[in-house]
């Protein structure tokens, strides 16, 4: 998909939110090998690398227009290039992955996928955005079938693989990860209005939109601007983003 940097950095601050918590569930030592599943800007795997003492943290993405960007914080111990997460082979003592599983669909063989780069001992490390039934979600599922943009999309929605906490908990378990936290935390935002809300979406939720709808796009979004003042009317708007954090160990060989 065609990524815009500085779109998706508009929000830097409040998507970044969520990042805390899940280093907060890190097992910090000495000399780790690292992976970030989808870096982006790699901005918060410069964050990542600097809390971890002479370790080797390496972030991977799959758009040439982020990985651009990534390669202004390159120094010792911290690189970046270009990697599927879902093809990747290898393992890492951390396996790290902020908002970013949600643009990958079948999870339940997504998740023993992802276990399997974990070394005997480490770490697996995932926040999922789970904001799917927002308003701000469902409208752009809405508009999609409806016309003209039903047929500009040819009928595509895009579909939310994006699991409960309980399946992930089961995912993890069934792997034999050990020590797992699994848990679900709306993040409290105040944003200026539903046009602020319209640009946060036009970052993330409707890339793949605009890559498919050609020339209705403005059109779409202009409409679904509309809708989401008649939704949110007031300013500034409360808008509340419900995200999934969970981490497991590998257990150690005996």
């Amino acid at each position: 998909m065609p990524w815009n940097p500085d779109q998706f950095n508009k929000f830097q601050q409040e998507r970044s939110a969520s990042f805390d918590d899940l280093v907060n569930m890190l097992n910090i030592r000495e000399g780790l090998r690292v992976i970030d599943l989808g870096c982006g800007t790699g901005e918060l795997t410069a964050r990542l690398a600097d809390m971890l003492p002479n370790s080797a943290v390496i972030g991977i993405d799959t758009s040439a227009e982020m990985l651009a960007q990534a390669q202004h914080y390159v120094r010792p111990g911290l690189r970046f290039e270009y990697g599927d997460l879902t093809t990747i082979k290898g393992q890492w003592d951390v396996v790290f992955s902020h908002g970013v599983i949600q643009w990958v669909s079948d999870h339940p063989h997504l998740l023993p996928h992802l276990f399997s780069l974990v070394t005997p001992g480490g770490q697996l490390l995932v926040q999922v955005p789970s904001n799917h039934y927002h308003p701000s979600h469902m409208l752009v599922r809405q508009l999609a079938g409806e016309e003209p943009f039903k047929t500009a999309l040819n009928g595509w929605v895009r579909d939310m693989p994006v699991l409960t906490i309980d399946a992930y908990a089961n995912l993890l378990f069934a792997q034999g990860g050990l020590n797992l936290n699994v848990f679900e935390k709306i993040y409290p935002h105040v944003l200026a209005g539903a046009d602020a809300i319209v640009e946060w979406t036009s970052g993330t939720l409707l890339v793949p939109y605009f890559e498919r709808l050609g020339s209705l796009r403005d059109t779409f979004v202009t409409v679904y601007r509309d809708r989401l003042r008649e939704r949110f009317p007031n300013h500034p708007v409360f808008y509340g983003f419900r995200r999934i954090l969970f981490s497991a160990i590998r257990p150690s060989r005996n």
